[in-house]
C-alpha cells in the first residue's frame, strides 16, 4: 500500500506510532513532497501538539505554495484554537489555492457564525449543502443562518432536510417549532417541539416552547 494511505489508515485506527513512522518515512524519501508534511501536521493536530502541527504546514507551502490541503489544515487549527479570523483567512486561501471541497465551505461558514456574522457564512452553507447533500449538520447550521436573517420558509426547508437525513437532531426539531411558532401554525410548533423532547427530554428550550404553546 501506498505510504500515504498506509498512514492516513494508521490515524483512523489510532495507531499513532505507526503513523508516526510512516509519515517520517515519507519525508525522509521524498523530503520535497509536501504531503508527507501535510499529513504529519495533521497527525500531530490530531495527538493536540498544535505548535509543531503549524510548522509542519508551513514546511508544506514553502515547499509549495499552492498546497490548498495544508492551508485548510492551519484553518481547522485555528478554528480549534478559537482564532476565527486567522481561520477564515486559511480557508479562504485554500478555495482560492482551488480546495472546492464541501468541508472547506462548511468551515468557512461556521468560522463566520462563530464571529456572529451569519449573513456572510450564507453562500458558503449553500454551497457545501450543494456538494454534499448527506450533510445533515450543513443543511441545519444553513437553515440557522437564513432564520436569523428572517428568511423562516427557507429554512423550514433546511431543518425539515436536516432531519430527514438524522432523526435525532434533536435542535433541528426545535428550530422546526420556533420557525412554525413564527408563522403562527401553534400545532405544528407544538408537534415540533415535543420530538425534540422525545430525543432529548432535558431540552430546556423546546420545553420552555411547549410551555408557551400550551399556557
Amino acid at each position: 500500500m501506498d505510504k500515504n494511505l498506509l498512514g492516513i489508515q494508521y490515524m483512523q485506527e489510532g495507531k499513532w506510532e505507526e503513523a508516526v513512522k510512516t509519515f517520517t518515512e515519507m519525508i525522509e524519501e521524498n523530503p520535497k513532497d509536501p504531503i508527507g508534511y501535510i499529513n504529519f501536521g495533521n497527525l500531530l493536530a490530531t495527538l493536540g501538539d498544535s505548535e509543531r502541527a503549524l510548522q509542519f504546514f508551513q514546511k508544506a507551502i514553502e515547499l509549495d505554495e499552492n498546497a490548498a490541503s495544508a492551508y485548510y489544515s492551519m484553518g481547522n487549527l485555528y478554528y480549534e484554537q478559537e482564532q476565527f479570523q486567522q481561520a477564515v483567512n486559511m480557508f479562504e486561501t485554500a478555495l482560492k489555492k482551488g480546495l472546492e471541497s464541501s468541508d472547506n465551505f462548511f468551515m468557512l461558514g461556521m468560522s463566520f457564525i462563530a464571529m456572529e456574522q451569519p449573513r456572510l457564512a450564507l453562500p458558503y452553507l449553500q454551497r457545501c449543502t450543494e456538494l454534499n447533500e448527506q450533510d445533515a449538520e450543513a443543511f441545519f447550521q444553513y437553515g440557522l443562518c437564513l432564520a436569523n436573517e428572517q428568511y423562516i420558509e427557507e429554512a423550514i426547508v433546511q431543518f425539515h432536510t436536516c432531519v430527514k437525513l438524522d432523526q435525532s437532531h434533536a435542535d433541528a426539531y426545535y428550530n422546526l417549532g420556533v420557525a412554525y411558532g413564527f408563522k403562527e401554525d401553534g400545532e405544528k410548533a407544538l408537534d415540533m417541539f415535543n420530538k425534540a423532547l422525545e430525543l432529548d427530554p432535558e431540552h430546556i428550550l423546546a420545553g420552555h416552547g411547549k410551555k408557551l404553546l400550551e399556557s
